[in-house]
């Protein structure tokens, strides 16, 4: 991966994190089915089991970050591919289920972030696997 791509892997997890803290501030954890059951599983207060669900997300893509995608681990690529895959369709859902909803919905706010960065970065690992 050169530079850039992997700058804007950086983004894309910084991009994460703003939209973690988006979707609790917005409390999705009480409109969401799929969040509250995911805050209940890690304990009794759904707020406070979103906020460890959300760290462990962001954490993980720091990791890749830092222990991948930074020094250019073999496996950079599979883990790049994978955030962008991942955060593509997050943004994409959270625009679906604001239109579905027909206004806003917790993490709509930086669900264009995470769509027009992965996008981003999977033209530019896509252009360097079409060169290689």
């Amino acid at each position: 991966m050169d530079s850039r791509s992997r700058a804007a892997f950086g983004i894309l997890i910084v991009a994460q994190a703003a939209h973690s803290i988006e979707e609790y501030v917005f409390r999705l954890f009480d409109v969401f089915g799929p969040a509250r059951f995911l805050s209940g599983l890690i304990g009794g207060n759904p707020p406070a089991g979103f906020a460890i669900a959300n760290t462990c997300v962001v954490s993980f893509g720091l990791w890749c970050y830092v222990a991948r995608v930074r020094p250019g681990h073999p496996s950079a690529l599979g883990f790049a591919w994978f955030w962008v895959v991942l955060e593509l369709v997050n943004g994409i859902a959270h625009t679906l289920l604001a239109v579905s909803h027909g206004g806003y919905f917790p993490g709509l706010g930086t669900a264009p972030l995470l769509i027009g960065i992965s996008l981003y970065l999977g033209a530019r690992l896509g252009a360097r696997k079409r060169q290689a």
